[in-house]
């Protein structure tokens, strides 16, 4: 089980690329100044930025997620979730540890099309 600083250091990682590639983060867990991010469905989301007029959910998988069999269900309905004032779809990006990339790769290419090219897989550093 990961502390609370593991997780939160793994969501800075997240956000750090979400601010590398111009999105504004709207809500994220273990913030100071934002809120954390409403559920989708019965699903933790761990960030939701913005971008021009994308919307991007950011959801961070440990080693114990990317072994979850219902791993593939939760990001066909996370990524073909349709905010409120809009019906575009939304990009999820998944923050992996740099160790377990391959596996997550592998995951989505099981994986429709449709879904897949909605889905960006984030390097985010191993617990040291």
């Amino acid at each position: 089980m990961q502390s609370t600083k593991e997780k939160r250091e793994r969501i800075d990682s997240l956000i750090d690329h979400l601010w590398r590639n111009g999105y504004l983060t709207l809500s994220r867990k273990y913030g100071k100044y934002l809120p954390s991010p409403q559920p989708v469905g019965n699903y933790e989301i761990d960030a939701v930025a913005k971008y021009k007029k994308k919307i991007a959910l950011g959801i961070t998988l440990t080693e114990e997620d990317l072994n979850d069999p219902g791993l593939v269900t939760k990001l066909h309905f996370i990524t073909n979730f349709h905010t409120k004032n809009s019906s575009n779809k939304v990009t999820l990006f998944l923050g992996v540890p740099e160790s377990h990339i391959l596996k997550a790769e592998m995951i989505l290419s099981s994986i429709d099309d449709n879904t897949r090219e909605k889905i960006k897989i984030v390097s985010i550093p191993d617990k040291r």
